[in-house]
């Protein structure tokens, strides 16, 4: 028999009651605003810029010991239920069940949404592009293997905007059916896990093939069905498709990170900090990448990537890639972006959006 709880345990625990009586009340009250905010502005029900700033609000306030990471994850969910009431939004990314994508898209929504999970990039883009989705979430850059090319591509050649960026801390898990190292004789995973995992492989399974499948997720379910296959993904997939996990946290930089991007057909409003993307190509004279940039530093804007590609519409040619720090209506960006536009051979504005946390 439990011993009697001492008086003073008791007090706590019906303090937690009555607080989380109140909570419940406050929730409520809360939803019903998010439903009169939804009746008036008739318009999106996800509005990015705003969550993000309620977001760096509660940040700001924060005094503990919930961290921030927890309070933001809490928070998402709330104005993800809220959001669900209204109407609720349906979002495509890389499937299946149990992708770093998914983990990404729930990061960015919280987990009140239809879920449209997609077998590749393509469709993804198609389905936000045709309607059968509001939102996408595609990865576009790793920070150990680079950027995503599919992604970029798709972004110069459909009408698609940038409404949100995500940055997921990727961590990589080994498994199998046995979860025994010795029985595996070929590696399964997405090109950039595989590569991102490489050291460790090279290390403990040297003989093992690497085979390259669309996704994690699909990888950990073939796995699944080969008792000579191991899947690098992450621990929810394991969990999805029955698998042991041998080892964890296998990539070969710990800090390692994936960016995602949330796409529509509408980018978002300013939201106090944000991102502008750009793809621009530059005209074939002396020094005319150079001048490009010479607006940005001429009117304040500070760039955080440029990246080139194959234009694909001729042999060496090639267009840009550029992130840049401020929102396209802010007085300066603007200003950068009328004098880029009045040099550049080619200029898309991705989009402006709220730039992402870890």
């Amino acid at each position: 028999m439990a011993p009697a709880l001492s008086d003073e345990l008791k007090k706590i625990r019906d303090r937690i009651d009555a607080l989380d009586d109140r909570l419940v009340e406050l929730l409520n009250q809360r939803a019903a605003l998010a439903q009169d905010i939804g009746r008036a502005k008739r318009g999106a029900v996800y509005r990015p810029e705003r969550e993000a700033q309620v977001l760096r609000r509660l940040m700001a306030c924060n005094r503990g010991p919930l961290s921030s990471q927890a309070l933001s994850r809490l928070y998402t969910e709330i104005m993800s239920a809220c959001r669900a009431l209204e109407d609720g939004i349906r979002v495509a990314y890389l499937g299946p069940q149990g992708t770093f994508s998914e983990e990404a898209a729930l990061k960015q929504f919280g987990g009140d949404f239809q879920r449209l999970p997609c077998a590749s990039i393509d469709e993804v883009f198609r389905a936000v592009e045709t309607g059968r989705a509001g939102y996408g979430v595609v990865p576009i850059e790793n920070s150990t293997e680079g950027s995503i090319g599919r992604t970029h591509d798709l972004l110069l050649a459909t009408p698609l905007r940038i409404c949100g960026e995500i940055l997921l801390p990727v961590h990589q898990c080994l498994m199998s059916r046995s979860g025994r190292l010795k029985q595996i004789k070929k590696v399964l995973s997405h090109s950039q896990s595989l590569a991102q995992c490489h050291e460790w492989l090279y290390r403990y399974l040297p003989g093992a093939k690497q085979i390259p499948e669309v996704s994690n997720s699909e990888a950990a379910r073939l796995a699944a069905r080969d008792a000579a296959a191991a899947a690098i993904a992450s621990r929810t997939a394991a969990e999805v498709h029955g698998l042991k996990v041998i080892a964890a946290n296998i990539e070969d930089e710990p800090q390692n990170t994936t960016r995602f991007l949330a796409i529509a057909t509408h980018d978002a409003g300013r939201s106090g900090r944000d991102k502008t993307s750009l793809v621009l190509s530059a005209r074939n004279a002396p020094g005319a990448v150079h001048a490009l940039l010479t607006p940005l530093a001429r009117h304040g804007v500070s760039m955080t990537r440029f990246e080139s590609r194959p234009a694909r519409t001729g042999r060496w040619e090639y267009v840009f890639y550029v992130d840049v720090e401020g929102h396209q209506q802010d007085p300066r960006v603007a200003q950068a972006l009328k004098s880029l536009g009045a040099k550049a051979a080619f200029l898309k504005n991705l989009g402006s959006y709220p730039a992402g946390a870890v």
